[in-house]
């Protein structure tokens, strides 16, 4: 299995993840955030298979249409923040939010590592847009954790208004 078939089933896997949280997500704000997530595994999916099958193509324009998931899970939030403020979550999301944050660390680390390793200028600089991505859900997924754990007090003091910084 060459590196773009293994990050290929590595996005498949976490795509596949992404939609069972999604199924089973009690809040239908975070359901968004995990359909979003998945779409984006979707996404780096489909730019693994062309590289697999020679087609290069692609890399400028994914340097400039990233993810937007950072901006999109603020919109997400504000809509938290101005909704009911009666949270309630199963304890076992937080266990199954940390379980994502460690998937994305992992991809992220398996990307620079290959990117470090990669001699193909366009395979190097896709890589890493891709671990920057990854970077990002690790991102968010600290954020929601921190949503999870305390919900109202999180969303008072704003500390989703710095999403985009990241």
């Amino acid at each position: 299995m060459n590196v773009f078939e293994f990050a290929m089933q590595m996005e498949k896997d976490g795509e596949a993840y992404y939609r069972k949280m999604a199924g089973q997500a009690g809040n239908a704000v975070l359901k968004k955030v995990l359909d979003q997530l998945a779409d984006d595994e979707v996404k780096h999916y489909n730019i693994f298979k062309k590289f697999r099958d020679g087609d290069f193509s692609g890399v400028p324009q994914l340097a400039a249409t990233g993810t937007t998931i950072l901006n999109d899970a603020k919109n997400v939030f504000q809509e938290l923040s101005a909704g009911s403020r009666n949270f309630s979550f199963g304890t076992d999301i937080t266990d199954t939010w940390k379980e994502a944050q460690a998937v994305e660390k992992k991809s992220e680390d398996f990307y620079r590592e290959k990117a470090a390793k990669e001699t193909n200028e366009d395979i190097k600089k896709t890589l890493n847009i891709i671990a920057d991505e990854e970077h990002k859900h690790w991102t968010l997924i600290e954020h929601i954790l921190q949503f999870v754990q305390r919900p109202r007090q999180w969303l008072e003091d704003a500390e989703w208004n710095h999403l985009e910084d990241y």
